[in-house]
């Protein structure tokens, strides 16, 4: 496995060749940064549908600064940006005009931070008066690009009524939860793969509620992810990694962002790498919910609480609470473990070291807690800190364990499966001229 070169410029070399090749000199850092950050903080929605609208951010920034000086393989195809363009403004239009259409309700913020940005830029050198012009324009074509991709690609109808009757095993809707949300997701065009079944995941012994499998990861999560049992170690490490991970430590994109803003890369780098990570987060979203749907294996809540399910290792408990609420879609395999195989797996081949140290602070959200407990957890502020990503990967499934909401075999299922995914990405788009 090779790392990807980065090429750096100590600061006077940067300036030089800058000031050689006409550009205006940059307002900011890296432009990428910058909307990458706009990006994570607009509320665009549920996982599935953000996934899908920040990787056609991420692609529309890399195909915009590639056609201004080609370096990989774009994605879509656009001109060739006219000499001189302005790649900050490039940037910011590409991400503006995506997230403008694609959410919104969100045009009014995102519209005055773009204003703000744009403020900031130029002037133009006299050899290239239109810099920023051109350099807009160039961003929009890119962004027109992604969101014609993108028309019709099945997004529109991400839920279908779930019909399937009760009966051991099979996925059924949970007290308190929404119906069965996102069986229309495994139809989406994905992005980066061939199809939606091309990683699925195998049957596993864990579906047989019969097995020594199915036993061992019942009791487990029966025992751990108990809200009794959490919420009477509330600050326990195991509590604190089931909080986290929902609370912003699933964010691969925020993830490269943080590892990305650490290392010596320009704008395309990092362009490339959160196209990269993007594309495998939309697109094994995509399949996980193929795979889900495929074999609409129950939640532990559905498990615990059924009275009898023929296994005499499984006694069951009516009263059995999850620690945190279980997402409205089946167990096999986990979503955001899937989501931590994909992007681990890119980061791994992207810098050609499973060793990518990174530590990550969210705002865990408030969990309410069963009687007897007086009232809910609060909100917490959680540092989590890594020193590879194979870790990072494997603790995603110890999370949802803990949390009550997932049996372990569809969780480190869900790993490999995104692993699967990632690689592909990898290997088969962006690649190096």
């Amino acid at each position: 496995m090779t790392s990807t070169r980065i090429r750096t410029l100590p600061p006077l070399a940067a300036l030089a060749t800058a000031l050689l090749a006409g550009l205006p000199l940059a307002a900011h850092a890296d432009p990428v940064l910058d909307w990458s950050r706009i990006v994570s903080e607009t509320p665009i929605g549920p996982p599935p549908l953000a996934s899908r609208v920040i990787a056609m951010a991420s692609l529309s920034v890399h195909d915009a600064l590639n056609a201004i000086d080609p370096r990989y393989e774009s994605y879509g195809t656009i001109p060739a940006a006219p000499a001189g363009a302005s790649p900050d403004a490039a940037v910011a239009t590409a991400t503006r005009d995506i997230l403008v259409s694609q959410v919104p309700a969100q045009a009014a913020t995102v519209n005055a931070k773009y204003a703000a940005f744009m403020a900031t830029l130029g002037p133009c050198p006299a050899q290239h008066p239109n810099c920023i012009a051109d350099g807009m324009q160039v961003g929009a074509n890119a962004a027109a690009a992604l969101i014609q991709m993108r028309q019709n690609d099945g997004s529109t109808t991400p839920d279908v009524p779930y019909t399937t009757a009760p009966g051991i095993g099979v996925y059924q809707p949970t007290p308190g939860v929404a119906a069965p949300r996102f069986e229309g997701w495994q139809y989406v065009r994905p992005f980066g793969i061939n199809s939606a079944s091309q990683f699925r995941a195998d049957w596993n012994e864990v579906m047989n509620v019969r097995s020594d499998s199915y036993t061992r990861d019942y009791n487990e999560v029966k025992s751990v992810g108990n809200a009794l049992v959490r919420g009477n170690a509330p600050n326990s490490e195991q509590s604190d990694i089931a909080r986290f991970w929902p609370g912003g430590g699933y964010d691969f994109h925020a993830i490269a962002r943080t590892i990305a803003t650490g290392k010596p890369m320009d704008s395309w780098e990092r362009a490339r790498l959160f196209a990269l990570v993007d594309m495998g987060q939309a697109d094994t979203l995509i399949g996980v919910f193929d795979t889900k749907y495929v074999y609409r294996f129950w939640r532990p809540v559905t498990a615990i609480r059924w009275a009898n399910d023929g296994n005499p290792g499984t006694p069951s408990d009516a009263a059995w609470t999850p620690f945190l609420a279980t997402p409205p879609y089946p167990d096999y395999t986990c979503g955001l473990p899937n989501g931590a195989g994909a992007g681990a797996e890119v980061l791994r081949r992207f810098f050609g070291t499973d060793e990518v140290p990174y530590s990550v602070t969210v705002n865990a959200a408030e969990v309410p807690l069963p009687a007897p407990f007086p009232g809910p957890l609060p909100a917490k502020q959680i540092t989590r800190s890594f020193d590879t990503l194979t870790q990072a990967a494997s603790e995603s499934v110890d999370a949802r364990v803990y949390a009550g909401i997932h049996f372990r075999v569809g969780c480190t299922q869900a790993v490999r499966q995104g692993a699967k995914v990632g690689r592909f990405v990898y290997q088969h788009w962006l690649r190096p001229l």
